[in-house]
């Protein structure tokens, strides 16, 4: 049975991590305790009441802890180090990108014990986590996603529940796999259009009006590749090859050959190898039309 939630934990203050933990701190009117390895993204927390604590005194204190992890296998060592300190009733959620088969044995071993389980990995930009209107996948059971729905609320302005565990890392994992084939495509048509006489910054603008619109097009494209900036901070190239080998992990297991997701990792693969890695995904450009 679940408790009451009067006390939130927060594991993970990167990028996405630091403004949600933040407007969780500002909205939901619980107390909440935070851990990171950088000391800096605390301090800022701070002020929005947010106490730091180590990853056992989040066990120890909290009804509910959150992970926002670089990728699965960090998810997995923070659960090897908190599970001796859980105890049933109490909740994990990550909000990660990570595996579907270690998001189920991790579910299926905690949930064992008592203790609940939701994969809620986030989707959308950096800069819709900052607005708190981020796209939650959530797998878990009916009665978990029902008790963890008003936390995520305060950071997502869309909570959908996928299925069971595991469900919400399928719909991130395939959600990211079609950017990424998207982002590729685009990539290509800037180049062939450039090298007809169109350039970028007509051949999108006037795309986006038409029926090859969409939101790769109008974000990805507009903001990043036309201009051929790609900061870093942001969803990197090498984010994005462990994203998609998790599509690619998901399409072995069900014996399916997704051709245009393993063109899409092989141009990403490019893109690292040329220096690219810690860039914004869309400098694929970069090795599709080099300038």
């Amino acid at each position: 049975m679940a408790t009451r939630i009067e006390t939130i934990g927060f594991i993970g203050l990167g990028v996405m991590g630091e403004p949600m933990c933040g407007h969780l701190a500002r909205r939901s009117g619980k107390t909440v305790f935070a851990y990171d390895l950088n000391p800096a993204p605390l301090a800022r927390l701070a002020e929005h009441g947010v106490k730091a604590a180590s990853p056992e005194e989040l066990a120890a204190q909290c009804e509910v802890i959150l992970f926002s992890l670089p990728d699965g296998k960090a998810m997995q060592s923070v659960v090897a180090q908190l599970e001796p300190h859980l105890r049933a009733g109490q909740c994990i959620v990550d909000t990660s990108t990570s595996s579907v088969a270690a998001t189920r044995s991790i579910g299926a071993r905690l949930e064992a014990k008592g203790v609940l389980f939701a994969d809620a990995p986030v989707a959308r930009t950096r800069e819709a986590a900052s607005r708190g209107e981020l796209s939650i996948m959530v797998g878990a059971s009916e009665s978990t996603f029902a008790y963890v729905r008003p936390i995520l609320e305060t950071m997502g302005s869309d909570v959908s529940h996928c299925g069971p565990i595991g469900c919400g890392q399928v719909v991130k994992i395939l959600n990211n796999m079609l950017v990424f084939q998207h982002t590729a495509a685009l990539a290509e048509a800037i180049a062939l259009g450039r090298r007809n006489g169109v350039p970028a910054d007509v051949l999108l603008p006037i795309m986006a009006v038409g029926s090859g619109d969409s939101f790769v097009l109008r974000n990805h494209g507009l903001k990043s590749m036309v201009p051929r900036n790609y900061p870093e901070r942001a969803f990197s190239v090498r984010y994005s090859i462990k994203d998609l080998s998790y599509a690619l992990e998901m399409a072995a297991d069900a014996g399916i050959d997704l051709k245009a997701a393993n063109l899409t990792m092989e141009r990403l693969k490019q893109a690292e190898a040329a220096g690219h890695g810690d860039q914004y995904h869309p400098v694929v450009l970069e090795v599709i039309d080099p300038q």
